[in-house]
Formats: structure tokens, sequence, C-alpha cells
């Protein structure tokens, strides 16, 4: 019997070995395949590990928890400047997304160190809530007269001439404070917190995306992304259904921040039309942080409205509008000639860099990787596609524009029963829209939403929401473009 079983077992080893050989080949295979296609496709760029960050890609900076928060283009020569000090910001290059920096003073000038916090202080803050009701102090006894601290300014640059680092000067501060230790644990984490970001400032690596990238402009510039929230864009992504191998039609006039949400979601497939109205596309300069590879970039186009408008009609009327497509042509060229130089003036003034950080805060020296540019013109191909199959979703957050006015333009082009969402800062303006699409029988399941959003701060014993929040994240308006004789004609 023992034989036996014996004799069975290595059978069953050298089945499941060949079977483990074979998988090896077929990956093999299917490796040697991924290889040649990324041969015969050049342009689709060096493969990179998108969690990692490489030379020439947009980071998002947040400096001293939230305090700053800034973009910047990785390079050898791109520098960072916090307070009256420079730093270099090539030790980033290559690091994890995620990762903490903290300032370090050097021989010959202050650098950028990789900073990993320690574990002991989660265990600090748990036992603290617990200490504090034990505890009878308070802050009542505290005077502030500028005379708690005898450590001076003069004695802080000494130190730093002999190579203290920012976590000594902070230590040294506690150390010769008169009033810390009357002061009550809370207090206690406050007054370090508050040293530690004027002298070991630290800085986050943040993944520019579109969640991160609408928080950091929310914050700083809300009227340049049309005070769009980022759980309004959420729901404005959820609302028009953009899923996989969609083709989404947008009209952004919010930077460029819909448009590559769109195109986030999408993740190489589908397309999106980003159209604009007259012969000058809108700028999209949000869409260059995204860090998008060329197979996400080329399914970016844009096509202005006219031309949509003309192709949608060409077959009913073909023979009338040939002569009017040809002209709106002419004149569409003539204009996008005309804006060329206008365009890179407004880009080269509001740049990704710019918008959160004035000049002289950020400067890059030496040229870096250009990465691939997105919203090229819509091919004949593709708006013949759109002609014949519709797009699936829509999606219009213009909040300089009258809602009613583009829907009526832009509804038609959708497929019947696709959904399209509306985004506006301001409540009327969609409710206009909403009435007169059910007077016009153009839309079914029209629904007004208002998106609504709390912050809370988590801590041992001061949880609580934020003090300081946002209003209103404004109105999203929602629904199914429906079947009509009116639409039909």
């Amino acid at each position: 019997m023992l034989l036996s079983e014996l004799k069975l077992f290595q059978i069953l080893v050298r089945k499941v070995q060949f079977f483990l050989t074979l998988c090896g080949i077929r990956a093999n295979i299917l490796f040697n395949k991924g290889s040649n296609m990324s041969e015969n496709k050049p342009e689709s760029g060096p493969t990179v590990n998108p969690r990692v960050t490489w030379e020439g890609c947009s980071v998002l900076l947040d400096i001293n928890d939230g305090d700053r928060l800034l973009f910047a283009r990785l390079s050898a020569g791109s520098t960072l400047k916090i307070g009256n000090k420079t730093f270099s910001l090539q030790p980033l290059i290559g690091c994890p997304f995620g990762s903490l920096f903290q300032v370090e003073s050097g021989k010959e000038k202050p650098y950028l160190s990789r900073f990993i916090p320690p574990t002991e202080e989660n265990n600090v803050q748990d036992e603290g809530g617990c200490q504090l009701q034990e505890e009878s102090r308070d802050n009542r006894a505290i005077i502030d007269n500028n005379q708690a601290q005898s450590l001076t300014g003069d004695d802080i640059d000494a130190m730093r001439r002999q190579g203290a680092t920012g976590n000594e000067i902070v230590e040294a501060l506690i150390a010769n404070s008169a009033t810390f230790d009357k002061k009550t644990q809370f207090s206690q984490e406050k007054y370090r917190l508050k040293k530690q970001k004027k002298y070991a400032p630290r800085v986050l690596l943040r993944r520019p995306f579109s969640r991160s990238i609408c928080e950091a402009y929310f914050k700083k510039y809300p009227a340049r992304i049309g005070f769009l929230r980022v759980d309004a864009l959420s729901l404005l992504l959820s609302m028009a259904n953009v899923t996989a191998n969609s083709d989404v039609l947008v009209l952004d006039m919010v930077g460029g921040l819909v448009t590559g949400a769109v195109a986030e979601r999408l993740g190489g497939t589908g397309s999106v039309c980003n159209t604009y109205l007259g012969g000058t596309p809108y700028p999209m300069e949000i869409i260059r942080m995204f860090n998008f590879n060329n197979e996400i970039c080329k399914r970016v186009l844009r096509c202005s409205v006219n031309d949509l408008c003309a192709v949608q009609n060409e077959t009913s009327e073909q023979v009338s509008q040939h002569e009017d497509v040809c002209t709106m042509e002419s004149q569409s060229d003539e204009k996008i000639s005309l804006s060329v130089s206008t365009e890179e003036v407004h880009l080269s003034s509001k740049n990704g860099v710019s918008d959160l950080v004035p000049e002289n805060e950020l400067s890059t020296t030496g040229k870096t990787c250009k990465t691939p540019k997105a919203g090229e013109k819509a091919p004949k191909e593709a708006i013949q596609s759109w002609k014949e199959n519709g797009f699936s979703s829509l999606i219009i957050a213009a909040p300089e524009q009258d809602a009613w006015s583009l829907v009526k333009d832009l509804l038609p082009l959708l497929t019947y029963s696709a959904p399209f969402a509306i985004y506006h800062q301001y409540l009327q303006p969609l409710a206009t829209c909403m009435n007169n699409l059910q007077l016009e029988k153009m839309a079914i399941g029209l629904q007004l939403s208002e998106p609504w959003l709390r912050e809370y701060q988590v801590l041992p014993s001061r949880t609580h929401p934020c003090m300081q929040m946002s209003g209103s994240g404004g109105y999203i308006l929602s629904g199914t473009r429906a079947y009509s004789n009116t639409s039909q004609s």
C-alpha cells in the first residue's frame, strides 16, 4: 500500500509540474506578444510604474498637511521655495507617491530628505484620550506675554550653523519653554505641531488625479473650476454613466477638469469629445497634470458644436447645407489660426504650475520631458462614427453659459436612452432648463440634485465637524434622452 501511494503521489507531482510548466510557457508567450505589440506601437512610449514618480511627471506637493498645495513638474533642475529657502526636487524622482519628506539642514544648503514617521505617536495619542479625564490641568493660569521662551533667535541660528536638525530645534524650544509643562496635552500637541511646521516643514508627495486636483483647486482658487466640489464631480460622472468603451460628449468650461476626470475613468477605452462654442477651443491646462499616456491622450479629441451639428443635419439637408458647412469650416480654421497665439499666451500665464503658486516660489531650470498632448482635432472617421452611432452620454460644465441654450443643441447628438448630466453653480438656470425639457418632451427621468458634503476632524476626544466648510457644491440636472417627433425632425 505504501509503495502504491508513493507512486500515485509521484505521478501527481509530475502532473502538477507539467501544468506549471505549461502555465509558464503561456505566460512567456503572452509576454512576448505584449512586447511585440509595444514594438509595433512605438508611439505609446516607455512603460512606467504609475505608483512611482519619474522625471518629467507632474506631482502635487502638500506642504505641512494642507497649508500649501502646489503642482510641480519633476526634473533635475526644478526647485521648491519654502519660506526664504529653496530646495531641489531631484530627491523626489523615483520615489513612490505618498512619500513624506522633511527639510534637513545640510552642510552647503538645506535639502529634502525622506521621512518615515514613528509608529509610537499613534499609541501616545490613544493614551492621551484616556489620560485627559484624569488630568486637572488647564490653560487658565497661562499668560501669553512672549516671555515664556528663553531661547532667542540668535541661539536658533547658532544651532543651525552647528548642523542641528529641525527636530532638535523643536525639542530645544520645548525644553526652554516655561509654560509647556503647564499646558494640557492637547495644547502641547498644538505647540509641537506649530513649531514643527516652522522649523522642520514636511512635504507630502501626492499623485495628481481627479480628486486631488479638484480638492487643490477648490481650496485655493475655486472660481477657476466653477466652484466644482469633489463630491459634485463624482456625482456628475456617476449620473452621466461614464464607463469603459463609452463615447462621452463633454462641454468643459472649468479648465479641463471634467474632461480629464472622464478620460481617467475611461482608462484608454472609448473616446472623449471636448466640444466648444465658436471657433476657439476652451483652455484645458488642467488635463496636463493627470500624467496620461499616449493611449489615453489620443482618445481625448476636440470638435466644435457647429461641426457636430452640421454633421448631424447633413443627411437630411446634404445639398442645401454643403456650402454652409464649407464656409463654417473655413471660418473655424481662420479663427483657430488666429487664436493659436492667444491660446499659447493664456496657457503660459495660467499653466499647471502657476495656477496654485506664484512664479517666484517654484522655478524650473533646464528642459523637462514633454508630456503627450491631449485634445487634438477630431478626425473625420471619428466624427462619422459619432454621426452614425451617437454619443453614449453628455456632460455639461459651463457655469458662464445658459444651460437651456446648450442642451437644446447638444442633446440631439446623443443616442436615444443616453444619460446626461449638467452642472451649474446656481439653481435657477437648471430649473429653467428642466422646465423646458419637460415642455419639449426631450428627456425623461429628470432629477435636480444638490450634493452635500461635511468634513470631519477625527482626533481622540476631539472629533467634530470642521469649522470652515463650503456652503454649497453647486447643482446637477440629470436625465435620459427620450424619443420624440420633434427630435426626429
